[in-house]
């Protein structure tokens, strides 16, 4: 699924019709592992929030993982966000990943998470290497679910550090790893960013055709 136009959660009928999907069977076990996390993790951490997974993309069929580093304050329904880890979020990174993907023609086999899974706070912080070691442990959980998967990209410095320092030695020589600028506003108004995330993402998207 992929709608015509980018910030599709700016709807409220968009994220509903998304949030009734969460049973399909591509998305629910990817769901079962994030609610898992969340209770594992609750209680040292009792405010714990983990985003759905967009059921509109390729869940455990996925071919590509776009990997960021942790979800934004607008990804919590409290806080005026859809619940989602999707392009069709109602804001400019999810933007810029829509118009990417539209201009490079990835649209199958796609999945975007983030190396941490839980929100980090009502502000947009950086993660520490504490935060990255932790989400990297549990991603390997995630892993283990998308049997389909061949590349994924790391998008941004925090990304490319946690996976190198936490996984590439022994996950490493199983995917192909493509690394990229972060696609949120401030780093696209970098000269030559926009470019870059559409090359990675180009990249991709031929080596799964």
């Amino acid at each position: 699924m992929f709608l015509d136009a980018p910030r599709g959660f700016r709807d409220p009928a968009v994220v509903a019709a998304r949030m009734a999907m969460l049973n399909q069977p591509h998305v629910a076990p990817l769901e079962a592992w994030a609610r898992d996390v969340e209770h594992r993790r609750r209680p040292r951490q009792e405010d714990i929030v983990i985003p759905h997974f967009d059921p509109a993309e390729a869940g455990t069929s996925a071919r590509v993982l776009l990997l960021l580093e942790a979800p934004g304050p607008k990804t919590v329904p409290k806080w005026g966000g859809s619940g989602f880890i999707s392009v069709d979020n109602n804001d400019p990174t999810a933007e810029n990943v829509w118009r990417t993907r539209a201009t490079v023609g990835l649209h199958n086999g796609f999945l975007a998470w983030n190396i941490i899974p839980w929100v980090l706070g009502r502000a947009s912080v950086k993660p520490t290497p504490a935060e990255l070691a932790q989400g990297a442990v549990e991603l390997r959980g995630l892993l283990r679910l998308l049997p389909d998967l061949r590349v994924i990209i790391l998008g941004g410095q925090k990304a490319q550090a946690g996976w190198d320092t936490h996984l590439d030695l022994h996950l490493g020589d199983q995917y192909r790893i493509l690394r990229t600028v972060h696609p949120a506003g401030q780093s696209f108004a970098q000269a030559g960013a926009r470019e870059k995330f559409a090359a990675t993402l180009q990249r991709a998207a031929q080596a799964v055709e």
